[in-house]
């Protein structure tokens, strides 16, 4: 592949010109937004301008609802040899492009599992994908060489190929990502009318659980309707759960001895299930979870205390497999929590604390 076409200059579409333009590709940029497409141009993306033959791979990046308008109108210009997407959803999408008749021998599915809470050009990145699973979801029709050449872009966005189903990937994203989407909104909901009193008690935890409720509702209700079913069947299983989670809580509540163990073994139950269910999520490279001791360290809110600290760790010898920092409410610290191997925990502390570092535990 030596040209691709981009059309939609957001966080994704950027992201992926930005990454073949740096793999030296030539990309050509297209947006209804002209701002988006000179924004995405001056941060190297890629040619604002139409090009001028017939590109090896055009990227839809676009959303569900559009993909199938989009590709008719490419293909109705010649844009591209082969066309592939990054849409979310994948079913209907498909069904859609079979009925404007489009030619489905060179189009793919694609759906590269990345991204920001943040949206538009300015917020992408060359290495978003870096790692990242990147669907593709071939139809019977899609030649050999669309599905190489689509297969070729993953690899120079260093991403890591799956080959699904349409409609096994929608379930698997509902699960995954679009219905985790919605319980994180519940939940940030809860504090709209907050007291000020609590939301200031607000930890890591509660910014882990609510993060990407930070995302933009208009792209997400383009999203979540394009797999609305999916989704709901997800949430039908959650509310089910919840209710006999509060009936659970309810009874943990009460004076009954036996209303009271009942309580507590259906609370002990839903935690067990998350227990489980948080083992089968995979750790880093997509091995199986492994277990990390935490080392957690006050730091500074000054310039350098996070490189200061990263440099003695790597001094000491040990990898940091993971990591988080919680701000304490009213101090210039925070709480810089390392996770590392459960071997090495204990010659990082002495190490730490030797170079003067406050290790909490």
């Amino acid at each position: 592949m030596r040209t691709a076409a981009v059309v939609g200059t957001g966080l994704i579409g950027t992201s992926v010109a930005l990454a073949l333009t740096a793999r030296g590709i030539t990309v050509y940029l297209h947006d209804a937004d002209p701002t988006a497409v000179r924004t995405a141009a001056a941060l190297g993306a890629g040619l604002d301008e139409a090009p001028p033959a017939e590109v090896d791979l055009a990227v839809l990046a676009v959303p569900p609802g559009r993909i199938a308008a989009a590709l008719k109108e490419c293909q109705d210009q010649g844009l591209a040899h082969s066309y592939t997407d990054v849409g979310s959803v994948k079913e209907q999408p498909l069904l859609d492009i079979e009925a404007l008749r489009c030619d489905v021998s060179r189009y793919i599915g694609g759906h590269p599992l990345a991204g920001r809470e943040r949206s538009g050009p300015f917020a992408a990145r060359a290495d978003l994908f870096d790692g990242r699973p990147w669907v593709l979801t071939p139809s019977k029709e899609t030649d050999t060489e669309t599905l190489n050449r689509a297969l070729e872009m993953v690899a120079l966005c260093r991403a890591v190929p799956v080959v699904m189903e349409p409609r096994a990937h929608d379930h698997a994203v509902a699960l995954v990502s679009h219905a985790p989407h919605l319980v994180s909104a519940l939940m940030a909901a809860r504090f709209e009318d907050a007291a000020d009193t609590a939301t200031r008690l607000a930890g890591q935890g509660v910014r882990d659980v609510t993060r990407i409720a930070g995302s933009d509702p208009r792209l997400w209700i383009e999203i979540l309707g394009a797999n609305a079913t999916a989704v709901a069947d997800v949430l039908a299983g959650f509310a089910d759960d919840l209710n006999e989670t509060v009936t659970a809580l309810r009874e943990l509540a009460a004076e009954d001895d036996a209303k009271r163990r009942s309580g507590e073994e259906g609370i002990g139950g839903i935690l067990r299930r998350g227990n489980v269910g948080h083992a089968r999520i995979p750790g880093k490279h997509g091995a199986p979870a492994a277990r990390y001791e935490s080392v957690p360290v006050v730091v500074g809110d000054q310039p350098g205390e996070l490189a200061r600290l990263f440099g003695d760790v790597g001094i000491a010898g040990v990898n940091i497999e993971d990591m988080s920092i919680d701000h304490s409410p009213g101090r210039p610290a925070g709480l810089v929590e390392l996770m590392v191997d459960p071997a090495a925990a204990e010659g990082l502390v002495v190490e730490l604390r030797r170079k003067g570092w406050n290790v909490q535990r």
